[in-house]
C-alpha cells in the first residue's frame, strides 16, 4: 500500500493532466470548455482513481459530456501513465460531482430561512412581552409576598 502523500500527489497530477488534456488535446465537441475537473480520488493501492467534473449546462449537455469522457477514458489514461512514470497506470472512473446541485439547493433553503425569519421580525414589530418584561420571580418579590401574608 502506498501513503497517503503518494496517492494525493498521484490525484493531484491526475487532476490537472486530465483537465490539460480536455482542455487542449481532445478534439471531441461533447466536450467543449464547459466540463470542469473538480476533484480527483486514488485508492490507497493506486490502482483505481475516480475523477470528478462539473458541466455547465442543461441535462442533455451533461449527458453528452459523460459519453463524451467515457469514450475518451483510455486516451487520458494514456496521457496519465505518460505524465506519472509509475509502474501501474490508475484505471479512470468519472463521476459528476454533485456540488454544484448541492450549493443551489443550500441556497434555496438558505433564501427560504431568511424569508421566514423576515415574516417572524414583521410579526413581532409591534408586539409586548406577555407577563412582562420580566416573567420570572425574584428573591426581593419573595420577601414582599411574606410580609403581605
Amino acid at each position: 500500500m502506498a501513503d497517503n502523500a503518494r496517492a494525493k500527489r498521484l490525484a493531484d497530477l491526475i487532476r490537472e493532466v486530465v483537465a490539460q488534456k480536455l482542455q487542449r488535446g481532445i478534439k471531441d465537441p461533447r466536450l467543449g470548455s464547459h466540463v470542469t475537473i473538480t476533484d480527483t480520488r486514488v485508492t490507497g493501492d493506486l490502482r483505481e482513481a475516480t475523477v470528478f467534473y462539473t458541466v455547465y449546462g442543461d441535462e442533455e449537455e451533461r449527458e453528452a459530456a459523460a459519453a463524451g469522457l467515457e469514450s475518451a477514458r483510455g486516451v487520458l489514461r494514456s496521457e496519465v501513465g505518460r505524465a506519472a512514470g509509475v509502474k501501474f497506470t490508475p484505471t479512470l472512473t468519472f463521476v459528476m460531482d454533485a456540488l454544484p446541485d448541492t450549493a443551489r439547493n443550500i441556497e434555496v433553503l438558505l433564501d427560504k430561512a431568511r424569508q421566514s425569519d423576515a415574516k417572524v421580525r414583521e410579526a413581532s414589530a409591534g408586539a409586548a412581552y406577555a407577563g412582562g418584561a420580566d416573567p420570572y420571580r425574584k428573591p426581593e418579590d419573595d420577601e414582599t409576598d411574606d410580609t403581605a401574608e
